[in-house]
């Protein structure tokens, strides 16, 4: 059975659009998905900034973000009167899990894309020129022109794939580097609303 290496390659083009148009869609809710949670950010940073203060009330949490909820539980987990330091990091590192992988949900599509659009790209160059081989052999073409034409036509799709490959890695790690930033204010804000007293659990623990 003959291979319609035509109609592959330009299914291999139709994949890596439709794979510009994923990286697209990822990139920019991930970035709206960042602004928001950014906003929340300076919201509890404000909170943190008035505990410092005596008169200042018990910080109310309100918001169904991952950030705000998380806070919540972490502070409501310290109303135990019982509770220990352990207890508390087992806590936080949990949330922290949490946190993070929300954050990072649907990069792996990102770095999925990267990895397979230049292999994708060169399978489509390969039938490709398959094509116009094949069309030579068989004496359809007689036009030096098409041949070149058809070798073109063939080596776009090796330029599609390193343009998608380009394209979400400098998606990818804006992103990253987005994450990175909340997942560290995150952290910062679970060691600010720790209770002084687990925290002062942690010097008598390492003092000599």
């Amino acid at each position: 059975m003959r291979l319609d290496t035509a109609y592959f390659h330009e299914i291999c083009i139709y994949v890596l659009y439709f794979c510009i148009g994923l990286l697209t869609f990822v990139i920019l809710e991930r970035l709206i998905y960042f602004s928001f949670l950014n906003v929340r950010l300076r919201r509890i940073s404000i909170l943190r900034a008035n505990r410092g203060s005596a008169s200042a009330p018990s910080p109310q949490f309100k918001g169904s973000d991952v950030l705000t909820g998380s806070l919540a539980e972490y502070v409501e987990a310290q109303k135990d009167p019982h509770i220990n330091r352990p207890a508390i990091e087992d806590i936080s590192m949990a949330l922290c899990l949490r946190v993070g992988e929300r954050i990072n949900a649907r990069l792996w599509l990102l770095d999925t894309i990267v990895t397979a659009a230049p292999l994708l790209g060169l399978l489509g160059t390969i039938l490709g020129i398959m094509d116009t081989f094949n069309a030579l052999s068989s004496g359809g073409i007689s036009d030096p022109a098409a041949v070149s034409r058809g070798i073109a036509a063939a080596l776009l799709a090796t330029a599609v794939g390193i343009f998608t490959a380009l394209y979400g890695l400098l998606g990818h790690n804006i992103l990253h580097r987005q994450s990175g930033v909340v997942d560290s204010a995150f952290k910062i804000a679970l060691l600010a609303f720790t209770r002084p007293d687990l925290r002062d659990q942690t010097k008598a623990t390492t003092a000599p």
